[in-house]
C-alpha cells in the first residue's frame, strides 16, 4: 500500500511557518530599534593612567601625605612639651626653684650691702656657677665686670651718688 501525500497538511504547516517568520521578524525589529550600539571605548578612571589631571592628582596626594606627617610631628612635639611641663611642675622642682630664687636673692642683697651698706667695701669677687663677678669702687664709680664661663666679659659702670630716693 502506498501512501499518497496530502496537500492539506502542508498548507497548514506553511501557514504556521509563515506566522513564525513574521513573529520572529517583528521581535528582531523591535529589539533592534531599542538597542542602539556605539563603539566600545575603555577609559581609565585614575588620572595616574590616562594623564588627565595627573598633576593635580599628584599634588593632592603629596599634600595629604605632608599634612599627615606634620600632624604627627605636632602631636609628638605637644606630648614632649607636656612631659617637660609635668617634670617642671612637680613639688620637688618647684621647691628647688624657690630655694634657688631665695639664695640668689640673698647673694644679690649681700652684694648690694657690700657696695652701698654702712661700711662699703672697695672691691670684691663673687663666683657663681662658672661666672665671675668682680666689682671695684674708684672715684665714686662702681665698675662691675661679669665674666661668663666662655670668657665673654660685660662691664657695667655706675656712679655711686645717684642711688638715693
Amino acid at each position: 500500500m502506498k501512501i499518497k501525500p496530502t496537500f492539506k497538511n502542508t498548507a497548514k504547516v506553511e501557514r504556521n511557518c509563515w506566522w513564525c517568520l513574521m513573529f520572529w521578524c517583528l521581535l528582531v525589529s523591535v529589539f533592534a530599534v531599542n538597542s542602539l550600539s556605539d563603539e566600545i571605548v575603555f577609559k581609565f578612571k585614575s588620572p595616574s593612567f590616562n594623564g588627565n589631571n595627573t598633576s593635580s592628582h599628584y599634588l593632592t596626594i603629596q599634600n595629604q601625605e605632608f599634612n599627615r606627617k606634620e600632624a604627627l610631628k605636632a602631636e609628638i612635639k605637644a606630648l614632649q612639651d607636656q612631659i617637660e611641663r609635668d617634670k617642671e611642675n612637680t613639688t620637688l622642682a618647684r621647691f628647688i626653684r624657690n630655694l634657688e630664687s631665695r639664695i640668689y636673692s640673698q647673694l644679690s642683697r649681700q652684694l648690694v650691702e657690700n657696695l652701698f651698706g654702712e661700711i662699703p667695701s672697695d672691691s670684691g669677687t663673687l663666683t657663681l656657677e662658672g661666672n665671675t663677678i668682680v666689682y671695684k669702687v674708684e672715684d665714686g664709680i662702681i665698675t662691675l665686670t661679669i665674666t661668663d664661663s666662655d670668657g665673654n666679659q660685660t662691664t657695667i659702670s655706675l656712679p655711686v651718688g645717684n642711688f638715693t630716693f
